[in-house]
């Protein structure tokens, strides 16, 4: 077991090694061609040492592939097609030193270099159809000339969904577009293919993710389920992930036997799929406007306060593309001095996110803080401010997201922030807010967001098992 993990762990280094032979021989062959100029000729004597390093860099890009390989998580054809490509690169690679070493070699060196550029080419596209799918290089053309596209068959909208195929039109485009880059014909993840359905149902090298009848106990929905950042999360935190609907429409299909024949309607509906489900008839993707964002634009900054900004250790920046709107951050300086309160007020339009984490911030300064009224959101955490000087931010009417952890901030100084209709999430963790005060403070903001911080999350019992010794018998 302990070899096996071994095995893994040096394969994982493929991906890490598989770029450099193709950069550096690449860069080898474009020197020997500028080399054969008159004018670049000195070039000619850095071609074997590139090429050398690019070879030794194919052989342990080889040897790191096929350790990778012995998971079985990928096409086993692709895989072999890829690794004897590889291995090409390689020997032609050293074969090509050698030559460069030595001219007497009896092999013309523009086959070798036209038979390594080639070899490239035709290996990376394997790497890349191996990680990305066979259509990867294709994909974005047919996004761009072709409406039938994979890309968008996943959100075209379902003419009649009650007459519709349950599986067909709306679990496939759900697993489409959130599982097949990992679990396809080309790669298998955890020897999961989902693509098909009867392989699908067969599961992977852990078993069965699918238990048709009980949504609860399949092992899909509890992988959805689980927090992002936990390592058997499902997708991967850096992949698109399912929205609460698909996984609801997910749950619902399992718990009804996981049919692939049925029709929607043939399948039990509850007030929470119908809705659901209607929606699929006529597909509208809005994006939601920002609100901590002004819709109206303001005028451009002065670049002269920026820089002096700057100049002291504060971040200014853009909240976003095309906006003359910004951000103060002053990550890198925990020291405010009434100076940099001065030029932030003459940034007072356009300023609307402020960041004053672990500084030396006290009451005093929250008068100067009380004038930029622009401001949508606000960091006080790990600051110095107390009950008497928090009531002055009540002139920030705009201001939606309020830090306050680490404070000493009670319950009773919040409620005079009674003004602050628009504040949607209010963080409280390690603050003087106890639990007693909630009640006032929710009052005060009913709509808001409040974060008191100190989670507990419960343990699955697929996530942890407890093993015991035998009682023994006697």
């Amino acid at each position: 077991m302990v070899l096996l993990s071994l095995i893994e762990f040096i394969g994982h280094f493929h991906p890490l090694l598989v770029h450099l032979p193709i950069g550096i021989l690449f860069i080898a062959l474009v020197l020997q061609w500028m080399s054969r100029k008159e004018k670049y000729a000195a070039l000619s004597t850095a071609v074997p040492v590139i090429l050398l390093a690019g070879s030794v860099a194919a052989f342990a890009s080889c040897l790191t592939g096929y350790l990778l390989s012995i998971s079985d998580d990928y096409d086993k054809s692709l895989v072999s097609w890829h690794m004897w490509m590889g291995i090409g690169v390689t020997l032609v690679s050293f074969m090509l030193y050698a030559k460069e070493k030595n001219p007497l070699f009896a092999i013309d060196k523009k086959i070798l270099s036209v038979g390594l550029l080639l070899l490239l080419m035709i290996t990376g596209h394997m790497g890349g159809s191996l990680t990305h799918g066979s259509d990867y290089l294709t994909k974005p053309l047919k996004q761009l000339f072709n409406k039938d596209s994979v890309a968008s068959e996943t959100i075209k909208p379902i003419a009649n969904v009650q007459e519709a195929v349950a599986y067909t039109a709306v679990i496939t485009p759900i697993l489409q577009s959130k599982c097949y880059s990992c679990h396809n014909a080309n790669k298998q993840k955890g020897g999961l293919r989902m693509d098909e359905i009867s392989l699908l149902m067969k599961g992977g090298k852990d078993g069965k993710i699918i238990t048709p009848g009980n949504a609860d106990a399949s092992e899909l929905i509890k992988r959805l389920l689980l927090p992002i950042d936990n390592e058997h999360h499902m997708p991967p935190k850096e992949k698109p992930q399912p929205t609460e609907s698909q996984i609801a429409l997910l749950h619902w299909w399992i718990s009804n036997n996981a049919d692939p024949q049925k029709k929607v309607k043939d399948l039990a509906q509850t007030d929470k799929i119908k809705p659901l489900l209607t929606a699929l008839q006529t597909l509208v993707v809005t994006q939601k406007e920002r609100t901590d964002i002004p819709a109206v634009q303001t005028g451009k900054a002065a670049e002269k306060i920026i820089d002096q900004l700057k100049e002291r250790n504060i971040v200014v920046l853009p909240v976003a593309q095309n906006t003359n709107y910004l951000m103060a951050n002053f990550v890198t300086d925990s020291v405010i001095d009434k100076a940099d309160m001065e030029l932030l007020l003459q940034l007072k339009p356009q300023l609307i996110w402020l960041k004053l984490h672990n500084t030396n911030i006290a009451d005093e300064m929250l008068a100067s803080i009380a004038q930029l009224t622009n401001l949508t959101r606000l960091d006080l955490s790990n600051t110095f401010i107390t009950d008497k000087g928090l009531p002055q931010l009540i002139t920030l009417t705009n201001l939606q997201y309020l830090n306050l952890v680490g404070t000493t901030i009670s319950g009773a100084a919040i409620t005079q922030l009674k003004g602050l209709s628009r504040l949607q999430t209010l963080y409280l963790f390690k603050t003087g807010f106890s639990i007693k005060d909630l009640a006032a403070v929710k009052n005060v903001f009913p709509t808001t967001i409040i974060d008191t911080g100190g989670y507990n999350v419960p343990l699955l019992t697929s996530d942890t098992t407890l093993v015991k010794e035998p009682v023994k018998k006697y």
